[in-house]
């Protein structure tokens, strides 16, 4: 059976005015993710990544590490279909309706660093709005959208594929929440409480052979986990 593994983006810049850069830990996480690879010697016949900064980064900076070290690396192949929901353009569009009973939520957002918890709970609250698509708004992507977009990138990947190859998806967690919910046909709120605990730059590994399509790993971040530095674990 090949395999394909789902990459998430090292940790981005949570709370500054441009999330979608790698922060220096989110940098440092990618090349550890690379070494560790290389050193069980797994190799990847492609490569794909999103077309957002932090995605392409994480790429460039785990496949150094398979260069340093003496293995083939792929082009990188860009696919905006494992880009990120555009979560910014999410709670543009939900937050306004939940003000009533959130009065606190305008200032917790633009805040979200000095609060985290409390920017997860009401991130939590609008992502379930959007999932159950009654406050769906023109223009903006749609949950099941957002889905069709990343259903469609993985077939991609599989038309073009054979039962032998080992294809690395630098992506985010969304997507990969996106995929999970494909494949397992766990309902969308279910898989979107598991999405909250996706590690930067953990992998998640699917089987395929044709069409057919199996999850075999989910969240592992053994690479971060053997330096014993939780320093190196975050989740944004």
């Amino acid at each position: 059976m090949g395999s394909i593994y789902l990459i998430r983006h090292g940790q981005a810049s949570f709370g500054a005015d441009d999330y979608d850069v790698l922060s220096p830990t989110g940098i440092h996480q990618a090349e550890i993710l690379g070494r560790h690879l290389a050193e069980l010697g797994i190799s990847f016949d492609r490569c794909l990544a999103g077309d957002l900064r932090r995605q392409q980064h994480t790429a460039r900076s785990a496949l150094e590490q398979f260069t340093a070290a003496g293995l083939p690396v792929p082009i990188v192949e860009t696919d905006a279909a494992f880009n990120e929901f555009d979560a910014d353009a999410v709670i543009r569009a939900l937050l306004p309706a939940m003000l009533d009973d959130e009065p606190e939520a305008l200032d917790i957002l633009r805040n979200a660093a000095q609060n985290r918890a409390e920017f997860q709970r009401i991130f939590a609250l609008i992502i379930e709005r959007w999932l159950a698509g009654t406050y769906d708004t023109p223009g903006l992507e749609s949950w099941l959208g957002f889905v069709e977009r990343v259903q469609a990138g993985l077939q991609r990947i599989l038309e073009n594929a054979d039962n032998t190859q080992k294809i690395a998806v630098f992506t985010s967690g969304g997507t990969i929440t996106a995929l999970l919910h494909l494949i397992t046909q766990m309902p969308a709120k279910q898989a979107f409480e598991l999405n909250w605990q996706i590690v930067n730059t953990s992998l998640h590994q699917l089987k395929f052979r044709g069409r057919e399509v199996a999850l075999a790993s989910f969240n592992s971040h053994v690479h971060l986990q053997l330096l014993k530095a939780p320093e190196l674990i975050t989740f944004r």
